[in-house]
């Protein structure tokens, strides 16, 4: 059987919003007329960082485009990263640039007066210095106005370079999927949540963990009973030496299936859970776990490796599984997820059954099947 996990929250991603509509004379006159101003405005709202993933460099980041026009639709047809000479060294348009904007996005690549959207980027390079140390934008509009094409470019925007943290693996034993897995499409990448009046992805780098039998089913027998399912009751350990900032248990579980035992609120969504400081703006989440299974408390020092508790099927969950993520803020969703990379892994082939790859200092990324390290032979 196989399941989709949801992530916490409802997505919210590039969702048509009115600005603010109070004009001036001035702001009223802008207009893409003789004074050659585009009437956009483009911001990366968290900074782009370096990450590897099967043996590539990566760069996961947002572009938020903003309409500033009183009147009349802007179509953007393209973007592209330029190179030191102002050359386009990376252009995306057309489908490629339509999915990049969430296709539910009631917004799309079309403006209308004071709307934004935004662009979800994600670059791959054989080497991190391929990746340029900064990134400047052009971005090329249309407006309904005026057939010629409208192009501003955009500031310099600095790329976090240094090295991201190195955890261990919150799971152990063979069969990990990594579901909604890093990747430019996943809900956990495009899950943008707008809370006190800022939007976070907390998501961004976070992964469903759910165990498959070598046959690759999840679950062997009646499909709506949890203990049946491989991940259920699997040991989840704490990913670095670090602190318990957060601390939950008593959610009933859910029946695997569509049914929540609770309502689901910011609050109750990671159902029984755990968050760990692991390090300065570097908090470690783990999710869904089973009721009277959470061993640490608030305020807790722990060990990496340590049980930290049991997979379950709580919360704002399907099926039994580990909801895991790395972010800058003691919360699930209040926060931006930051990448990081896991010590040491297989990978097994899709195309070579029995086939692995071991990877190390690595970020899996969507659907890759995982062998972690076998858990430690009891005492």
């Amino acid at each position: 059987m196989r399941i989709s996990f949801l992530c916490l929250l409802v997505l919210l991603s590039s969702v048509e919003v009115t600005l603010s509509q109070t004009k001036t004379a001035e702001v009223s006159q802008i207009t893409h007329d003789s004074l050659g101003i585009v009437p956009i405005d483009v911001a990366v709202p968290d900074p782009p960082t370096v990450f590897e993933a099967h043996e590539r460099w990566n760069l996961c980041y947002e572009l938020r485009i903003s309409s500033f026009a009183d009147k009349g639709d802007l179509e953007i047809t393209s973007v592209a990263i330029l190179g030191p000479n102002h050359e386009a060294l990376v252009s995306i348009s057309g489908n490629d640039l339509k999915g990049s904007i969430d296709p539910q996005a009631a917004v799309g690549t079309t403006l209308k007066p004071r709307t934004y959207t935004t662009v979800f980027m994600w670059l791959s390079a054989s080497s991190p210095d391929d990746i340029r140390p900064v990134l400047r934008h052009r971005v090329n509009l249309k407006s309904a106005d005026d057939a010629s094409e409208l192009s501003t470019e955009t500031p310099e925007v600095a790329v976090d370079r240094r090295p991201v943290m190195v955890i261990d693996p919150p799971l152990r034993g063979d069969g990990w999927e990594a579901v909604n897995g890093p990747s430019n499409s996943s809900l956990h990448r495009r899950a943008i949540l707008p809370v006190n009046g800022t939007a976070f992805i907390g998501q961004k780098y976070a992964i469903d963990w759910a165990q498959s039998y070598p046959d690759g089913k999840l679950s062997h027998g009646d499909d709506k009973v949890n203990k049946n399912f491989r991940s259920y009751g699997q040991p989840v350990y704490a990913v670095a030496d670090g602190t318990i900032t957060e601390s939950k248990d008593g959610v009933p579980e859910n029946v695997p299936g569509d049914s929540r035992a609770v309502e689901i609120t910011m609050d109750s969504a990671p159902g029984n859970h755990v968050i760990e400081q692991i390090g300065e703006h570097a908090y470690a989440a783990y999710a869904h776990m089973q009721p009277g299974s959470v061993r640490v408390k608030l305020g807790d020092r722990v060990k990496s490796g340590q049980v930290l508790g049991l997979v379950g099927n709580s919360g704002n969950a399907t099926g039994p599984h580990l909801h895991f993520q790395v972010c800058d803020a003691n919360s699930f969703l209040v926060c931006n997820g930051i990448p990081y990379a896991i010590s040491s892994f297989e990978v097994q082939a899709s195309d070579k059954p029995g086939t692995v790859a071991r990877r190390q200092r690595e970020l899996p990324v969507q659907n890759d099947l995982i062998n972690f390290a076998a858990p430690p032979a009891p005492q």
